[in-house]
């Protein structure tokens, strides 16, 4: 007769298990955020007036999008307003999923009035703070909010858990409609009127006409650490920031982990997010944080107003504290002060060591600056001299086509939209950074030229800056890629020595490189995301004028490298 022994499991192991698969189960479970964004005019009153500006939702700025890594999004957009949209998820890297990048007429055909568009896209391997905007016209003035890639389930910040978030958004306001501003520059080749107002989370400060009423606060308890998360929304203006009586510890910029280093001033191009670690540890009272223009270009025009916003410690007393005194101010550097601007952008180190990719398969070198076109015949310009003002990437002013988004047309084969014979280096070679560059090369050609990449390849790119008309520090920003600043420096980029100066240990990594004034920076990455890809300056005013180029991926082998499908309700031109 057979026996059987029936051996209990004990409950100690079931429970042990049964969390183990618990765990497990949180650490991987990712999340689908869904979301309705409405884009629709919307009376704000700013600087004694109100204007009816394009928002999102009714917000400005827009509605804060917070996920944690792994997650995806699925937005409806809905176009109530009356000009054409896009979207643009700044710094995603939309793996494959190139369709909902935003870029108009690059990746998409615009989101026509009463027309809509859902954005579908997976967060994937980032963390941070990056932000999204309208990538049409020059919607993005109005048109933008914070996107917060917060660590996956059961992981955490490579730093102590900060007492609170918070997004600060820094913008720039005309006290118009930006859309004529850029339509009537368009029309005779002027520079556009500048702005007359920056911003912190949609509002001037107290040193405007009818603003101080409506300053942001931002109330914090003494002996906290709150995580800054610091966003350049500005249309055309890079920003230094500072807190009066504060240190701020840099733990991460454009959704990248960095080694810690403190500072008692940012510096942001437009594009560019940095999160700052602040100890609320100086005495309870109310204290400014403001920000204003890092103008690098001498004898142009810009806004040289300051927006500031108060840090109210709350000391948990009935009278609060430095109620009706004046808020300490911090001090700010000169507008043109470009060795602090240097001294931030080259403290940004990663956190960890980086494995570099290697070797290089494409040696690219990119000429970006300003030029000047000849005034057709028969009309008056209004650019210097008669001229209409223009941009270029190694001498070539972006053109985006009228008929069909670059992507679209890759996609499907149709020709004449765009040519892919962009040049890996200028086509003249001459003295980048001389202060007399001959006439003979200040008009560019106007074109709708990509540069082709093969799937997998390693791309290392010298960003060189020029000094027709005005030499100044653009920040470059390319859409679906990271990359890892190597150097910068100032002067014309010189391999035989400059290769020395490399830093191949510890990087930063980034997605929108400010490149020197009268300097250059060198990139690398690993095109591994197949479609178009823009790269451009994030002044609006130079993309305006055609300071922009694409990258075409082409598919790897199989589909986890290949483009996916256009989705079905991709707008149509």
């Amino acid at each position: 007769m057979e026996s059987h022994s029936n051996t209990a499991i004990p409950s100690w192991f079931l429970c042990l298990l049964l969390s183990n698969f618990f765990l497990l189960f949180s650490h991987t479970k990712a999340e689908v955020h869904y979301h309705d964004f409405v884009v629709q005019a919307t009376p704000v009153k700013r600087l004694c007036k109100t204007h009816n500006i394009i928002t999102v939702n009714g917000q400005y700025p827009g509605p804060t999008l917070e996920v944690k890594n792994g997650d995806t999004l699925v937005i409806n957009v809905v176009n109530r307003a009356s000009y054409n949209v896009t979207l643009h998820w700044h710094g995603v890297r939309q793996m494959r999923t190139a369709w909902a990048d935003g870029p108009e007429m690059v990746t998409q055909c615009p989101i026509r009035p009463g027309g809509s568009y859902t954005y579908r896209f997976t967060i994937e391997g980032q963390e941070g703070t990056l932000w999204w905007h309208a990538h049409s016209s020059w919607l993005r003035a109005t048109v933008y909010g914070a996107l917060i890639i917060h660590p996956k389930e059961n992981t955490s910040y490579p730093f102590a858990k900060p007492a609170r978030e918070i997004p600060i958004l820094l913008g720039e306001w005309w006290d118009a409609n930006p859309i004529d501003v850029v339509r009537e520059a368009t029309r005779t080749g002027a520079a556009p009127n500048i702005s007359d107002a920056f911003t912190i989370n949609g509002q001037p400060g107290d040193l405007y006409n009818c603003s101080s009423k409506d300053t942001t606060v931002i109330p914090v308890a003494p002996g906290d650490t709150n995580l800054l998360r610091i966003i350049n929304a500005a249309l055309n203006t890079e920003l230094f920031f500072a807190i009066a009586g504060h240190q701020m510890t840099v733990v991460g910029a454009d959704a990248s982990y960095t080694k810690p280093f403190t500072t008692s001033v940012v510096m942001l191009g437009p594009g560019q997010t940095t999160d700052v670690l602040v100890s609320m540890d100086q005495p309870p009272s109310r204290y400014y944080m403001a920000a204003r223009a890092y103008a690098s270009a001498q004898g142009v025009p810009f806004d040289n107003t300051t927006t500031t916003a108060i840090l109210d410690y709350d000391c948990g007393c009935s009278a609060k504290p430095g109620q009706g005194i004046q808020p300490a101010f911090p001090n700010l550097p000169a507008y043109n002060d470009t060795a602090t601007a240097t001294a931030f952008s080259t403290g940004l180190r990663s956190l960890n060591k980086v494995s570099i990719p290697s070797p290089v398969d494409e040696n690219l070198f990119f000429t970006v600056g300003l030029g000047l076109f000849n005034c057709p015949p028969g009309k008056t310009c209004g650019g210097p001299n008669g001229t209409r003002f223009g941009a270029s990437v190694n001498n070539i002013s972006f053109v985006l086509p009228a008929s069909f988004s670059i992507l679209q047309a890759h996609h499907h084969g149709v020709a004449g939209v765009f040519t892919t014979d962009f040049p890996a280096n200028p086509p003249v070679q001459f003295h980048y950074t001389a202060t007399n560059v001959t006439r003979a090369l200040w008009q560019p050609v106007a074109a709708t030229k990509v540069y082709k990449l093969r799937y997998g390849s390693v791309v290392q790119l010298v960003l060189q800056g020029t000094s027709i008309f005005a030499a100044e520090n653009h920040p470059i920003h390319i859409h679906g890629y990271d990359f890892y600043i190597l150097a910068e420096g100032f002067g014309n980029f010189d391999a035989a020595k400059d290769t020395a100066k490399f830093n191949l240990v510890d990087p930063p990594m980034k997605n929108t490189v400010g490149v020197p004034v009268n300097g250059w920076a060198v990139i690398r990455f690993v095109a591994d995301n197949p479609g178009v890809w823009l790269m451009h300056c994030h002044l609006d005013v130079h993309i305006t004028w055609g300071l922009a180029m694409a990258f075409l991926v082409e598919d790897g082998v199989g589909e986890l490298q290949s483009l996916e499908p256009p989705p079905a309700d991709l707008p149509v031109c």
